[in-house]
């Protein structure tokens, strides 16, 4: 498949909401300020070490760019920082959503979010002091050249937050071919509903409401961000998130909640990158 077709595809795919299932499992059915608020909760409740990478850096008055909107969770807690937010998103939906926001709250311009493509961002070199882009960069089909695109429009000394899969996780190593074999084996075969592995695989992360799996997924390990990053002058690497593991009758085997400082910090399910221009 050509990035002309990922493009296309994933311009559909992410029309419908990245957290469209989570709000689903919430009862929500139409956007209001009052749902938003009980999703947003339950997302960071889900994740509550993303906060972290907001809270510790000095957005206000700062240009910022996030790239990949979602239910907008992150572009909401973003604003709230009193920097001048900018919103890019392959898909029309996430950019209306974010848009939505903004005008609810009065922060920022609701026209500085666009349909756009990380992998030709619609701005001047050197236009950000932040970049901003969590858990899209891999599913763009040229994770270099959206990393590239990313250093090409922050500042000097900018810093980009990225959030990618991690390759070396437990899901990957363990997870992942125990779920395949299973599901091979099991009376009503879900593996042919996909056309190879790999798109199984990538069900498992990112399936929308009728389980299918986004169109392009790469999962790095942390010598490949060495890599992709090596035109910053600093990166740090954080490993974050796991799976919750239950036993075949449903019974909850261990949180995940319970792994995140221990465990999770080496073979988790994502690796957050902070890396200065």
């Amino acid at each position: 498949m050509n990035l002309d077709n990922i493009s296309q595809e994933n311009s559909e795919f992410w029309n419908e909401l990245c957290g469209t299932g989570l709000a689903k499992s919430l009862g929500i059915t139409e956007i209001t300020p009052e749902n938003i608020a009980i999703f947003d909760k339950a997302y960071f409740d889900l994740y509550p070490y993303l906060k972290q990478y907001v809270a510790n850096e000095n957005l206000k008055a700062k240009k910022v760019l996030e790239i990949g909107l979602g239910y907008g969770t992150l572009g909401g807690l973003l604003a709230s920082y009193d920097c001048n937010y900018f919103g890019l998103d392959i898909a029309k939906n996430p950019v209306d959503m974010m848009a939505y926001r903004l005008s609810m709250t009065g922060r920022n311009n609701p026209e500085q979010v666009k349909v756009g493509s990380a992998l030709n961002i619609p701005y001047q070199d050197e236009s950000f002091d932040f970049v901003y882009s969590i858990g899209c960069l891999h599913h763009t089909g040229d994770l270099a050249k959206s990393i590239s695109e990313v250093y090409r429009v922050l500042a000097p000394n900018g810093k980009a937050i990225i959030m990618l899969y991690h390759k070396n996780s437990f899901r990957q190593l363990v997870q992942v071919p125990f779920r395949y074999l299973k599901t091979l084996f099991s009376k009503d075969n879900k593996v042919s509903r996909y056309d190879n592995f790999a798109q199984f695989v990538r069900s498992l992360y990112d399936p929308n409401s009728k389980g299918e799996a986004a169109p392009h997924t790469d999962y790095v390990s942390k010598q490949d961000v060495y890599k992709l990053f090596k035109e910053f002058s600093s990166v740090k690497i954080d490993v974050q998130n796991f799976d919750t593991y239950v036993l075949f009758n449903g019974k909850i085997i261990v949180n995940r909640e319970n792994l995140f400082n221990n465990i999770a910090r080496f073979v988790g399910l994502d690796l957050y990158i902070l890396a200065t221009k």
